[in-house]
């Protein structure tokens, strides 16, 4: 079972997309908080983000990496279109 309620990751995930937002700002791109469900994140690419080829890449390396270095090792990230 997961420590944290999906409630109590709302504050963690926000501050932990707050990190990584200037990388994709950088490049016109941008990313969105969509919602938490399950120790699930759902996040939407906006901008130039949208259609990158490079994007799966960012989702793993960048968001993925992020909240399970910041947050907890078991969640998990899914983008949707």
């Amino acid at each position: 079972m997961f420590p944290f309620s999906d409630e109590e990751l709302v504050f963690p995930v926000e501050a932990s997309i707050e990190r990584i937002r200037p990388m994709l700002l950088r490049d016109k791109g941008n990313i969105e908080l969509i919602k938490i469900e399950d120790a699930t994140v759902y996040v939407r690419f906006l901008g130039a983000c949208q259609g990158c080829p490079s994007i799966n890449i960012t989702l793993r390396n960048g968001v993925l990496r992020a909240l399970q270095t910041d947050i907890h090792p078991d969640i998990k990230v899914v983008r949707l279109d």
